[in-house]
């Protein structure tokens, strides 16, 4: 048994939720790996599933089959993203009005403890300082208050594509952006904590363990604890399995491809840019056992 990630990656729900549905169906999918370029079968019977972890910005085409789901047997709970920065940075995430109307009827389809926002990651720059963080925090914190208890953040990590997508930015805007040190981190992170209490929210640090504390707890995004709360049945079969430094996840598949979200997110570690995203979706299959068949020519260096 496994758990399921649907998708770190990228956005199932949001763009491909058609072929996850078909997936599921004829329960199965194969994964890619980017790498090596090896292809696994990885089963999405309800018996082989312990659950599945649904990542994204926009729930809603999932939305109304998730009790037919249920019925069938499969365990789930969502991360929602919802930021609201400037279009410079989210091109074409959901408008912040239709993303919290969208987070509030998925609480009350599946339970505020089911329902995870993220509020990751933050980028510090020049028009999105700490105030700006806290202000943004702050309005959504009180139109998500009730539905749900968690909230998940973490700092933009500035891998090689990040940087470069950061890059062209600030050359068409002139916005810029830093790498801020422990101590930033920790006060801006303190005051979110402090907000978020006031509103029956915990915070959770996702692989960062020098903010946990404070209110502040760690980050167990694909959590072992939760699951089990799910299912005691699964208890024997979770085993940490931490994707990088101070990650507190437990062992998962992820089905998604990088290279494949259209959202266009400046800060996004997993796609190289909007284009190639838009390329290989071009060419998405609903019927494939794969989400996308590989890029037509190779993208960019990542580091």
């Amino acid at each position: 048994m496994k758990i399921i990630s649907a998708s770190r990656r990228t956005d199932i729900a949001a763009f491909y939720s058609q072929w996850f549905l078909s997936r599921l169906d004829a329960g199965h999918c194969e994964w890619v790996n980017p790498f090596g370029g090896q292809r696994y079968r990885v089963s999405l019977r309800p018996e082989d599933c312990l659950a599945l972890v649904l990542w994204t910005r926009h729930p809603a085409p999932l939305q109304p089959h998730l009790r037919r789901l249920r019925e069938r047997g499969y365990y789930f709970y969502f991360h929602v993203t919802i930021n609201g920065y400037p279009r410079e940075l989210e091109s074409h995430s959901p408008p912040v009005d239709a993303a919290v109307e969208a987070f509030r009827r998925l609480s009350d389809e599946i339970s505020p403890s089911l329902a995870h926002w993220r509020f990751d990651p933050i980028v510090l720059g020049s028009r999105t300082g700490p105030e700006y963080h806290l202000r943004q925090f702050d309005a959504l914190s009180r139109r998500l208050e009730g539905y749900t208890r968690r909230c998940y953040f973490s700092f933009v990590d500035f891998y090689g594509k990040t940087r470069r997508n950061l890059a062209r930015v600030t050359r068409a805007h002139g916005m810029t952006f830093e790498d801020p040190p422990a101590e930033r981190q920790l006060d801006l992170a303190r005051d979110l904590a402090a907000l978020g209490r006031s509103r029956g929210i915990t915070l959770y640090s996702c692989c960062n363990d020098r903010l946990v504390g404070n209110g502040i707890e760690k980050s167990r995004c694909v959590d072992g604890e939760l699951i089990r709360a799910m299912r005691p049945d699964a208890a024997a079969v979770l085993k940490a399995a931490p994707t990088r430094p101070d990650c507190g996840c437990v062992a998962s598949a992820d089905i998604g491809a990088y290279d494949t979200c259209p959202f266009g997110c400046a800060y996004c570690y997993a796609t190289n840019s909007r284009e190639a995203a838009l390329e290989r979706k071009m060419r998405h299959c609903t019927e494939s056992p794969q989400l996308c068949p590989p890029p037509l020519r190779k993208p960019p260096p990542t580091g």
